[in-house]
């Protein structure tokens, strides 16, 4: 059968009929996927042009929240302050703003103590394009060309090469301008650039009437920290960043990770970093559009107040009697090494804070020296054999009520042992109210598995310096208290553990520990047992409705002592004594009618006198701890008083600022609130 032959024409015919049916269902597709688009979900696409086309950002920083006492008394506030504020528009070009650099720095009195060559060349080079210029050899504009420099090279090969000559050029209303110019330019282009805090009334209004004929400059009431209570624990609440300042450069990548501008006030020191997520405020957040248009979403908020345990007027009170006291003592022989003493009150059954200071004299000024309170440690002396005796009576060694003759003691190797003098068969409880060291000696001996002996020679047993050092630790001694505060110092852990300085160690003379871990240990002891973490913070409240608490602090127990209560009541009872015994060596230091309980210590120190790094004089540090009333402990209290005097040998007289401190604070505490 023969096969039908179609002519080219017909065939050329057909496919074009194809490509034609093809082509008009291909055209009907468009329209309805056209219509779908524009018609059927034209909200869709237009919700994610929408999303697309603007962003978020936050603006204007709001007011720190503010710092009151435990009454409420407001101890740290905000003032307005008048500020000069840029933000670069979208139409404005680089010739507009040299110009109004210019302009504007005519009008306001800028401080350009931070002025440097890096910000007048990057103004060079505006200002002398064609100078500049002249500075790129042929060779390196090829290289450009050939993209083996970048812009960015040849810029940094101009700025090298402009030279001092170069920089002559500018007088001082060009150098004025070029700082306003750095100004306007730094940070993100979207932010506020604080151009001038503090700005004067003329400034203020200068601007304030000018603003459409200065594209970008405007005014607002920004803010600062006040002190209504002056310098009284001010370096304690510490210190917050300008605006030119910002967050600090090295921390830049964890504030920036929270969300913080460049140029965003944080807290730098103590309480104010330590509480920067309560106190910072909330940003005012806008939407920004293509056209830069900014549409307010949420408005800023104040940040909120944090109600911190002190009593600002206790801690006034104290302040002053430091201050009274420590010139009172350089007037007194045998205080030339003498510079500062410290005082911490505390309530034992919360670890509260009441009232926390420290004052050092220099060149005849009285100073803050608060951070020693928390990173200075000093030794200690007597007042820890409250923790030697739990040992004695904890490991059995020693009973409550046992005699033991206090006389001068001699090991083979050492020198001989003494109490401040020789007080004879004694019990557990005299030996806290008249700090035998001897006491301590033969209780240690006996933890250390020997009995003592004249001339004996003492074993090195490791678990001896460990079981002492373990109880030293549960009461706070040689670690961390865990104060809220960003610094704090564990003091000096000695590494050399061998029998003969395990004598020096149960009476205090031979580790460091800070005031701030001393007050734990006592009060510690005050409780029944408890070491509670010492805080500042009381509570946190609402910034803007006064009466929302949104934050309550409790106590917070770290540890329970591992002590059979009846030891403890006995140490109790011992530093009772020492307070009220005959002979009590605390005697004096409190009122009676405060019915206090504690302990004294003092202890030899060693001082480099000439920086010359050999410890070359000898000092005695006298300290108190103690709690009062003794039966239900309202409040404990340090004292201490480093390099207070020369030894005793030395001179006749030793300073009892100790003594005149406590007495005086305590006197105070009681006029104030009773018991």
């Amino acid at each position: 059968m023969r096969k039908k032959r179609y002519s080219s024409d017909f065939i050329m015919k057909r496919r074009f009929s194809i490509l034609f049916y093809f082509s008009l269902l291909l055209f009907f597709l468009l329209i309805i996927k056209a219509f779908f688009v524009m018609i059927i979900d034209n909200k869709k696409y237009s919700l994610k042009l929408e999303n697309l086309s603007y962003s978020t950002v936050s603006m204007n920083q709001a007011p720190r929240g503010r710092i009151l006492d435990r009454n409420y008394n407001v101890i740290v506030d905000n003032i307005a302050i008048k500020t000069i504020i840029y933000k670069k528009e979208k139409s404005t070009n680089l010739e507009d703003m040299v110009s109004l650099a210019y302009l504007v720095s005519s009008h306001v009195d800028l401080d350009l103590s931070k002025l440097n060559d890096d910000i007048l060349k990057d103004f060079f080079l505006i200002q002398y394009s064609d100078i500049c210029n002249d500075k790129i050899n042929d060779s390196e504009w090829e290289l450009l060309k050939q993209r083996k420099l970048s812009n960015n090279d040849i810029i940094s090969l101009k700025k090298e090469r402009i030279t001092e000559n170069d920089l002559n050029k500018f007088n001082d209303q060009d150098k004025k301008a070029s700082y306003l110019y750095y100004l306007m330019n730094k940070g993100y282009s979207y932010e506020e650039k604080v151009i001038k805090s503090n700005a004067s009334d003329l400034e203020y209004a200068y601007i304030a009437e000018n603003m459409e004929s200065l594209p970008g400059f405007s005014i607002k009431l920004d803010w600062e920290r006040t002190y209504p209570y002056g310098d009284t624990l001010k370096s304690i609440l510490g210190t917050v960043s300008t605006s030119s300042q910002g967050i600090p450069r090295e921390e830049k990548a964890y504030y920036l990770n929270l969300g913080y501008s460049l140029n965003d006030r944080v807290g730098l020191s103590y309480l104010e970093k330590q509480y920067e997520n309560y106190l910072q405020g909330e940003k005012d957040i806008y939407e920004v559009y293509n056209s830069h248009q900014l549409n307010l979403i949420k408005e800023g908020r104040r940040g909120k107040d944090i109600v911190l345990s002190i009593d600002i007027n206790l801690q006034k009170e104290v302040e002053r009697i430091l201050s009274e006291e420590i010139i009172r003592a350089k007037k007194e022989p045998n205080t030339e090494y003498y510079d500062h003493s410290s005082v911490i009150i505390e309530d034992p059954n919360t670890g509260e804070i009441l009232a926390i200071a420290s004052k050092k004299i220099v060149n005849g000024n009285i100073i803050d020296n608060i951070t020693s309170i928390l990173a200075s440690p000093i030794t200690p002396g007597s007042v820890v054999k409250g923790a030697s005796m739990l040992v004695g009576y904890n490991t059995g060694v020693i009973k409550m009520g046992e005699y033991i003759l206090d006389e001068c003691i001699k090991v083979a190797g050492a020198p001989q042992k003494c109490s401040y003098k020789t007080l004879g068969l004694i019990n557990d409880i005299t030996a806290l109210a008249k700090s035998s060291n001897v006491y301590q000696f033969k209780t240690a001996i006996r933890v250390n598995g020997q009995e003592y002996f004249r001339d004996m020679k003492l074993n090195f047993n490791q678990n001896a310096f460990d079981i002492y050092r373990n109880m030293y630790h549960s009461f706070g001694l040689g670690v961390k208290t865990g104060i809220d505060l960003p610094i704090e110092s564990t003091g000096y852990t000695a590494k050399d553990t061998s029998s003969g300085n395990l004598l020096d160690y149960v009476m205090g003379q031979y580790e460091t520990y800070t005031p701030i871990q001393l007050l734990q240990y006592v009060a510690t002891i005050a409780n029944g047992g408890e070491r509670l973490e010492p805080h500042l913070l009381k509570e946190v409240k609402d910034g803007v409705v006064d009466s929302t608490i949104v934050f309550e602090n409790s106590k917070k127990v770290l540890n329970k002592v591992d002590i059979n209560s009846e030891y403890m009541n006995r140490v109790k009872e011992g530093f009772y004594a020492v307070m009220h015994s005959s002979g009590g060596y605390g005697v004096g230091y409190i009122d009676q009618k405060l019915d206090a309980a504690g302990k004294t210590g003092t202890s030899q120190s060693f001082l480099d006198t000439n920086n010359d790094g050999i410890i070359d004089t000898e000092t005695i540090t006298s300290s108190f701890v103690g709690y009062a009333p003794s039966s239900n402990p309202k409040f404990a209290i340090v004292v201490t008083s480093p390099d207070s005097s020369h030894p005793y040998g030395y001179s006749d007289y030793a300073s009892l600022v100790t003594l005149r401190i406590t007495k005086a604070v305590t006197n105070k505490y009681y006029e104030m609130f009773g018991l």
